[in-house]
């Protein structure tokens, strides 16, 4: 890693199975054919915030504990392909993996294997502080080992976001990434009162920035105190599947602050990242290049 890295992402590399499902919720069979194939790719959330800031044209690099596995290669391989510079720490346990049912209107159903690590793995101090130390940013997921780095992290200045993905205001695990951030992303879908919801975060933590994003009904943004409504953008393409979209926008978000743009033109950023996300075949690693993020940007909305 060189000194011209400009962001970190912790944590997240993993391999998913996709299967397309007639319908969600599946209702229970003996057995169902899939026509469309049961396919196994690289790319969870840590991988596809690594991609997408890739796309936009920031150096990443990306660390997480892999396991010396077809798994781990598959991961290894989606990151050479992209460029994306990996440091790869071993993990006994395996790569992380996970099984979603997609639906036909792009929802799905994810099923995470937990047996891929264990309660006492650790990012070792040394490497956590050399990587924040090349870096304008950091990316912290919430998959394990994470929380613990925080503290080491907090401690070398650098600015950290997260991605909660869809807590639901309760859950004790998600605090320590919510209340140590300086943006907080969020998905909405879990939570009876997303603005209640994002000021506790602001109130209760660091966040200077937090958005919970809500699909077709866009996203709510906390900026500086003040709460906007961001409109979701329609999507280039039909609608195949909804998984990265929150990836998605945070990697966009974060190029737009990165940039030096408001949060307002950050968030918007986001939206048209996300909507591009929501027209990937689950069966891809893809991710909105910034000439596109631009223009469609810039395009008057209708």
């Amino acid at each position: 890693m060189g000194a011209r890295t400009e962001v970190i992402v912790l944590g997240g590399a993993g391999v998913d199975t996709i299967v397309q499902v007639p319908e969600l919720p599946l209702p229970y069979a003996d057995s169902y054919m899939i026509d469309s194939g049961i396919r196994t790719r690289a790319g969870q959330t840590g991988d596809f915030v690594a991609l997408g800031l890739t796309r936009l044209g920031l150096v990443t690099h990306h660390c997480d504990l892999l396991g010396d596995d077809p798994e781990g290669d598959l991961v290894r391989a989606l990151h050479e392909e992209h460029g994306i510079a990996l440091t790869a720490l071993p993990q006994p346990a395996g790569t992380k993996r996970a099984v979603n049912l997609v639906g036909p209107d792009g929802r799905r159903l994810s099923l995470y294997d937990t047996s891929r690590g264990h309660p006492d793995d650790r990012f070792p101090e040394a490497v956590l502080r050399e990587l924040a130390a090349a870096a304008r940013h950091v990316h912290v997921t919430i998959t394990q080992p994470c929380a613990q780095a925080l503290p080491v992290l907090r401690e070398t200045g650098v600015p950290l976001s997260t991605d909660l993905h869809d807590w639901d205001g309760e859950n004790p695990y998600h605090e320590p990434f919510a209340y140590t951030a300086d943006v907080v992303f969020l998905s909405a879908a879990a939570l009876a009162d997303p603005e209640r919801t994002v000021r506790r975060i602001a109130e209760r933590g660091r966040a200077e920035t937090v958005v919970a994003t809500a699909g077709a009904d866009g996203a709510y943004l906390l900026a500086d105190g003040r709460l906007t409504r961001i409109p979701a953008v329609a999507p280039p393409a039909p609608v195949v599947d909804s998984n990265g979209a929150g990836d998605a926008f945070a990697a966009a978000f974060l190029y737009g602050r990165l940039s030096g743009e408001p949060p307002e033109r950050c968030a918007a950023y986001g939206a048209v990242a996300g909507a591009y996300a929501c027209t990937v075949p689950a069966s891809r690693a893809d991710a909105i290049g910034r000439d596109e993020l631009l223009a469609r940007a810039a395009a008057p909305t209708r």
